[in-house]
């Protein structure tokens, strides 16, 4: 067992292996059910979501504001080990969020719907466009300042603190966004449609 836990990669390998081997329990055993995509894509796009809006909360609820109050000989520990690696799974758990949306709306019959915001989808379309400016964020904004900001790339040292201030400011925007973002994407599904 310590091989699975003590390890968070193994931990999730074995995570996706109980995934995988429930939905061949399912597949098989329930076969006159048939494969329905729809639970898988919301599964995965909750899953995924959960990764990307909570490293975003925790960047902005834990991180940004604890930076001032850390002393300055700690600090290289958040820039250099621990931020990094956070932004890793924060942005590819927003790639991931929003290619299983995509899925999800597509395998649901509402992906054009939504996405011209016609009646009846206009709240998920919402959501959805919401969605897609804060991984345009996270994509084009966010991690290539922050990139700037910690030094994982070269750049003049008066360019640090911009990029930080940048990232920053559009970290906000995705919180922001997040609040009615998640609003819109829980209430279509729970009646709440216009």
């Amino acid at each position: 067992m310590d091989k699975i836990l003590g390890s968070l990669q193994n931990t999730v390998i074995a995570g996706i292996a109980l995934a995988i081997l429930i939905i061949a329990w399912q597949s098989g055993w329930f076969a006159e059910f048939g494969f329905d995509q729809t639970i898988y894509a919301r599964y995965l796009h909750v899953l995924s979501g959960v990764m990307w809006i909570g490293l975003l909360w925790y960047f902005n609820f834990v991180q940004i504001p604890t930076m001032p109050s850390i002393p300055d000989e700690l600090k290289p520990a958040i820039g250099k080990h621990i931020a990094p690696n956070a932004l890793f799974w924060f942005r590819w758990g927003a790639m991931a969020t929003l290619l299983t949306g995509l899925w999800l709306a597509s395998v649901n019959g509402y992906i054009v719907e939504a996405l011209s915001l016609q009646s009846g989808s206009v709240l998920i379309g919402l959501g959805m466009w919401m969605a897609v400016i804060m991984w345009l964020n996270v994509w084009f904004i966010i991690w290539p300042s922050q990139k700037i900001a910690l030094g994982i790339v070269e750049a003049e040292a008066d360019a640090k603190p911009a990029a930080a201030r940048k990232a920053m400011r559009f970290s906000r925007i995705n919180t922001l966004l997040s609040i009615p973002m998640l609003l819109c994407m829980v209430g279509q599904q729970n009646g709440l449609a216009f």
